[in-house]
């Protein structure tokens, strides 16, 4: 089976259960969409053109369920979207309208733009409730809804989101016996749907919808634990002397190196998740930790890539990716690409002395309960 991720297919083995129509059909609608696709983003309004981009505290991602009426109504009730947007996402005309796109000749697809904060609601969770509402195998078809318009997708403005992206997707694959028919591509073009497409059920309550009711109660509910309130603004030199050990200190404040294999968390695997030390900013899962043999903590990604910074560290006559937490500026370590191919080939090599580890079940007494829901069943990888 193929499903477009960057703009590479991807080839993944299952069991053969699918109608060949069906593969062909599939097969026909990613290799015009991978056809089509650049890394360029443009994404164009009706009548303007609006570059979207990541600012503190938010950012954007592109998903396409089937009709973007029941879809918007869905993703708008979960805690920590902050805006919706629907329109018409990676077609081959300008300025499309609902008409055109209804032919099924235009190449677009039924999407919404969430803006979220990633502080509230990590991607991999909004990803994780987006997958629940959507038949993740069924090709140009949501419920009673056929045509590619209605095709699914992620669509993304930040090529940093697509190891996430790639690692949540490989989860869902393995609930499946059949091929997945989620498209994965950077975004190339966004059109603003026309106004009384925006809100629509808002607007019309017995309107249409191709989605349960049940599922927005579920929505409203799936990330509703208090999130750890983390420092709104970093700690004094002082207070973090005082807070600190020796050597946390001068691993998250100067950059300096814990010795391999002699530190708390590399061998470290019961499920939980790892935060800042000195803000209490969550970073990684258990989940996505694996044995490395580099002898210091490794995970195949974080919880979400904008909650940390990378730059490029030339110390020691090397050049490498310098992780630092966003809220903090602490050093973390670095990540490399030498990780577990399926799960999107990263390894983030982190110091133990810059996380604090919190088990799964004091998670919810520590206030990081919302983060419970994404912590999957450990599978060691040896690399």
């Amino acid at each position: 089976m193929l499903y477009a991720i960057s703009n590479k297919p991807i080839t993944i083995k299952k069991t053969t259960n699918i109608k060949m129509k069906t593969n062909r059909l599939f097969i026909k609608v990613l290799f015009l969409t991978l056809c089509l696709s650049t890394f360029c983003v443009s994404c164009t309004s009706r009548n303007k053109t609006t570059d979207h981009k990541t600012m503190n505290n938010s950012a954007e991602i592109y998903l396409a369920g089937g009709c973007f009426w029941g879809t918007e109504h869905y993703l708008k009730q979960i805690n920590g979207v902050l805006k919706t947007e629907v329109g018409y996402a990676n077609g081959n005309i300008k300025n499309p309208t609902y008409k055109e796109v209804c032919t099924d000749a235009t190449g677009f697809a039924e999407a919404v733009r969430v803006e979220y904060n990633p502080e509230v609601l990590p991607l991999s969770l909004l990803l994780q409730l987006y997958f629940e509402s959507i038949d993740p195998t069924s090709v140009n078809q949501q419920g009673n809804d056929r045509g590619s318009q209605y095709r699914t997708g992620v669509y993304y403005t930040n090529k940093e989101d697509l190891p996430l992206i790639r690692a949540e997707l490989t989860k869902l694959e393995g609930q499946y016996s059949d091929y997945l028919a989620v498209e994965v591509l950077p975004l190339r073009n966004f059109y603003t749907a026309e106004e009384y497409h925006q809100n629509y059920l808002d607007k019309n309550p017995t309107g249409y919808c191709h989605l349960p009711k049940a599922l927005f109660e579920h929505a409203r509910k799936a990330n509703d634990s208090t999130a750890k309130p983390m420092q709104s603004k970093r700690a004094t030199t002082e207070e973090l002397k005082n807070k600190l050990t020796a050597l946390q200190y001068e691993v998250t404040q100067h950059e300096a190196t814990e010795r391999p294999f002699e530190n708390e968390y590399n061998k470290e695997f019961r499920p939980g998740i790892y935060v800042d030390i000195t803000t209490g900013e969550p970073l990684f899962l258990s989940s996505d930790k694996f044995e490395s043999g580099c002898g210091w903590p490794a995970f195949s990604k974080p919880i979400d890539n904008h909650l940390l910074n990378i730059s490029t560290d030339t110390s020691h006559g090397m050049v490498r990716n310098e992780v630092k937490s966003k809220k903090g500026n602490a050093h973390l370590g670095h990540v490399f690409e030498d990780g577990p191919t399926e799960t999107g080939g990263l390894r983030y090599c982190i110091n133990s002395a810059s996380l604090r580890f919190i088990p799964k079940e004091e998670m919810e007494k520590e206030g990081y309960g919302a983060y419970i829901k994404l912590i999957t069943p450990p599978k060691p990888h040896q690399h």
